[in-house]
């Protein structure tokens, strides 16, 4: 039974409450933070079972009246706004229930590269780097470019950045894979259309606490920040390369004129690669059912196509298609995809997990 359910979410809630007026807790700095963070997780749940409690009352309560001559017509018309929000908190109840990724409270690194169409797909990788800081501004997220390689046409051969917000990562996860473009570059005289293709990759951002490296499994050669194009570059050998042996991953920071920063950057980045490669190796070995869900499958997959003739875009793992490119790109209005994409998250995990 539903109620049966959120009571333990009600109870836990009354629970967590006097363990932090106790003295013990109050001096133990880390038990306090880990009951504080998980009171916040839950509260949305208590809140909707406190509400979906007195709606059950109140529909009680009317139905009971029902047959009464003074207050019978108000209670039917009670009755007509309490049954339908009965059953949209519900809905709403079942979707907080559903198993919660851990990352999804998570700031992210998110990395794009230019794939297959040279120039075309570097002037994309500039494109949807702008559109991504546009979605970021509209949700109120602060970004931090980590490092960038610029292209001689004007756009960059990769641009990794940080945001860093409220659930960033639950947002933002579905981003990974293959985005492909079709349009006319700038320097096509004959007016064909030419297909381009970026990878990006959304990593969540890792504590210290999280991935150990060790010193000697590091290699870190520092060098001369390189730029393009008549660009002012730095003199002195500020650049910073890791690569990191065991696993053959290589972080490269250049953006800052400080090599410490450079260094500092680049082991931040390291460590959230090394956390999101032993993520993905977990979901391998947990099967299909994982990896079949949105957001979590193959990142060489084909997941969107920027159709600029067409002014469509559409995303291929739920057959969405929206003729409203030139929006959703001028303006950052990424949530006509995203909403879309969670929805189906959801009903996925819904049909797994019998909620």
């Amino acid at each position: 039974m539903l109620q049966n359910k959120l009571q333990l979410f009600i109870d836990r809630d009354k629970e967590i409450n006097q363990l932090l007026t106790s003295p013990d807790i109050l001096n133990d700095i880390k038990k306090m933070t880990e009951l504080s963070k998980e009171q916040s997780n839950i509260a949305p749940i208590v809140k909707a079972a406190n509400e979906y409690n007195q709606i059950i009352n109140d529909i009680s309560e009317n139905k009971q009246l029902l047959g009464d001559e003074e207050l019978g017509d108000l209670a039917k018309e009670e009755l007509k706004e309490l049954e339908p929000r009965k059953i949209e908190i519900e809905e709403e109840i079942k979707i907080l229930l559903l198993p919660k990724d851990p990352n999804d409270d998570k700031n992210i690194y998110i990395e794009l590269r230019a794939g297959t169409g040279g120039d075309e797909a570097a002037l994309f990788v500039g494109d949807l780097f702008g559109t991504y800081m546009r979605y970021a501004a509209n949700c109120g997220w602060k970004t931090e470019i980590m490092n960038s390689s610029e292209s001689e046409s004007g756009g960059y051969k990769e641009m990794v950045f940080l945001v860093k917000g409220d659930s960033v990562y639950s947002k933002m996860k579905f981003e990974s894979g293959v985005h492909r473009v079709q349009r006319v570059p700038a320097t096509e005289s004959q007016g064909r259309v030419h297909t381009s293709a970026i990878t990006v990759a959304v990593i969540p951002e890792v504590d210290d606490v999280e991935i150990e490296i060790r010193s000697e499994d590091l290699k870190i050669d520092v060098m001369r920040a390189s730029g393009c194009g008549g660009q002012c570059v730095n003199t002195t050998d500020s650049a910073v390369r890791i690569t990191h042996i065991p696993s053959g991953l290589v972080v490269t920071n250049q953006d800052q004129k400080s090599q410490h920063k450079n260094k500092d950057k680049a082991m931040k980045v390291l460590k959230a690669r090394l956390y999101d490669l032993q993520e993905q190796e977990r979901m391998e070995k947990e099967g299909a059912d994982r990896k079949a869900q949105v957001g979590s499958g193959d990142r060489s997959a084909r997941i969107r196509t920027y159709n600029y003739p067409q002014g469509r875009i559409s995303d291929h793992r739920i057959n969405l298609t929206l003729y409203r490119l030139d929006a959703i790109m001028n303006d950052g209005l990424l949530d006509e995809i995203i909403d879309p994409l969670t929805a189906d998250y959801q009903s996925k995990l819904m049909e797994q997990s019998g909620v």
